[in-house]
């Protein structure tokens, strides 16, 4: 049920994020490895990265291998956070671009007006919401105005959880308190799968409800501050690096270079 990734470090090439690794987000959107129930990653994919200040993405309503013109771009876009996903459509949603993800609140030319302050926050939803047309109206109501959020309005499950975390960012949630919010909250009127991911920029966060999350960290290698050199959060490792841990199911993840990755129950 579609993957993602999270990055937070140095400086590096998206196409390094995407494509690197025997086990990379690209291969995984033909031949994942740990995924439930489906054998490609083809309807769709997207990156949303930090650049100047604020978030940015590419997304597509494709194959992510169907896109060289996006691995020539990636190849030369240099970020230090991104979230990227590939995803695999549930059926009676559709396959079109504003359903891909990650998803964006704030900054940005389609990003809210007066929701966020800063660069903005992207999110990733692997998973879904069983029995979605049952508690639709519900979720609709725990949102509030979508007009916040105009990727809150994508004809797809994952929308409304997207626009329920951002109405507690704009209420003050934390990165990562939201997301476990939104977790336990529909989680407690319907079954699923709520693997949810989020950067800000300076911080990742994720949650495992009912799929797998490994995360990876590496040590600052530098001179001075005490701090982590990069975090990586993704669905399924990589490569064969033996940093790569998993995450317990049910638990939240927080990550940034100062603390590094913190796992807690949910």
């Amino acid at each position: 049920m579609c993957r993602h990734l999270g990055y937070l470090g140095p400086s590096r090439t998206l196409g390094s994020l995407i494509f690197e690794g025997e086990y990379s987000l690209e291969h995984q959107s033909y031949a994942p490895r740990m995924t439930q129930g489906n054998l490609l990653n083809a309807d769709g994919f997207g990156a949303g990265w930090y650049h100047r200040d604020r978030a940015v993405r590419f997304r597509r309503a494709r194959p992510i291998w169907a896109d060289p013109s996006f691995r020539e771009i990636a190849d030369v876009m240099e970020t230090t956070c991104a979230v990227a996903a590939i995803r695999s459509a549930t059926v009676g949603f559709p396959v079109d671009e504003s359903c891909a993800q990650p998803f964006r609140t704030g900054a940005g030319p389609d990003g809210a007006q007066g929701d966020d302050t800063g660069p903005g926050r992207l999110f990733s939803h692997n998973g879904k919401v069983e029995g979605f047309a049952g508690i639709e109206g519900k979720l609709r109501e725990l949102a509030g105005d979508l007009a916040h959020v105009p990727d809150a309005r994508a004809p797809v499950d994952s929308a409304l959880l997207f626009a329920l975390a951002a109405r507690l960012w704009r209420e003050g949630g934390t990165l990562g308190g939201a997301l476990a919010e939104v977790v336990r909250t529909v989680a407690a009127l319907a079954p699923g799968r709520y693997n949810l991911l989020a950067a800000d920029g300076a911080a990742l966060a994720a949650t495992t409800w009912g799929d797998c999350l490994f995360v990876r960290q590496r040590p600052h290698t530098g001179r001075g501050e005490r701090r982590f050199g990069e975090v990586w959060i993704s669905s399924e490792p990589l490569d064969e690096d033996p940093d790569w841990r998993p995450v317990p199911d049910r638990s939240l993840v927080t990550a940034d270079l100062m603390s590094g990755v913190r796992i807690t129950p949910l």
